[in-house]
């Protein structure tokens, strides 16, 4: 591990629906509810601060956001009508657990829930897109590390020129629009950070926990 400390606890925490219609519904909502308005964000609402981030709570308010977007997953793809459907991934602490692993520590384990949240929207027809702020001078490495790890990929992008220097929602917006432009509805977007679901271009965003911006 790094230097994160596992050791520490951040504290309680529930896991919420953020409507975007000013209500909640908590994470024992089941699979059969009727799905939430497009747009719509899931979360985890984190109820403590600390130094430190602990991985094992970490890995506990993943899944907690998870477990709503796999049966999302399930009702938005039983009619796809014939439309090309994609999901968008971040990568870092979203679906590689990069803070919790040394760099030279090749290669970076998958974040499990997220894999497998990747791996069942790829077996219901979903293709699974990464949209990263990594410059593209590792982009092999990175794609390298995504498939040994298990994860189905149907394309990434990364920054290169001209986006380089692109304010980092701005640059992952476009990246969306241009996968729309591809003809695909993008049914589901997943991050652990506001610059990777602002911005429109997918019709659920789901929130992994940064702790006020204590995870890349």
């Amino acid at each position: 591990m790094s230097g994160r400390g596992v050791g520490r606890r951040i504290g309680a925490v529930s896991a919420v629906v953020a409507l975007g219609i000013g209500g909640t519904v908590t994470a024992s909502a089941t699979a059969s509810a009727a799905p939430a308005p497009a747009q719509a964000t899931v979360s985890v609402a984190t109820t403590a601060q600390a130094a430190d981030v602990d991985y094992a709570t970490w890995q506990t308010d993943v899944k907690a956001v998870i477990d709503q977007a796999l049966p999302y997953v399930e009702q938005r793809t039983a009619h796809t009508d014939g439309h090309k459907l994609a999901i968008v991934f971040d990568i870092d602490n979203t679906t590689l657990e990069t803070d919790f692993h040394p760099w030279y520590e090749l290669p970076t384990p998958a974040l499990k829930p997220s894999l497998e949240l990747a791996k069942y929207a790829h077996s219901r027809g979903v293709d699974v897109f990464f949209v990263t702020a990594r410059p593209g001078i590792i982009e092999s490495l990175t794609e390298w590390n995504l498939k040994t790890v298990g994860y189905p990929l149907d394309g990434l992008y990364v920054r290169d020129l001209p986006d380089l220097f692109d304010e980092v929602s701005a640059y992952k917006t476009s990246k969306r629009a241009a996968i729309e432009a591809r003809g695909y509805t993008i049914i589901a977007n997943v991050g652990n950070n506001g610059t990777d679901l602002v911005g429109g271009h997918a019709e659920r965003t789901f929130k992994l926990p940064d702790y006020d911006g204590q995870l890349s």
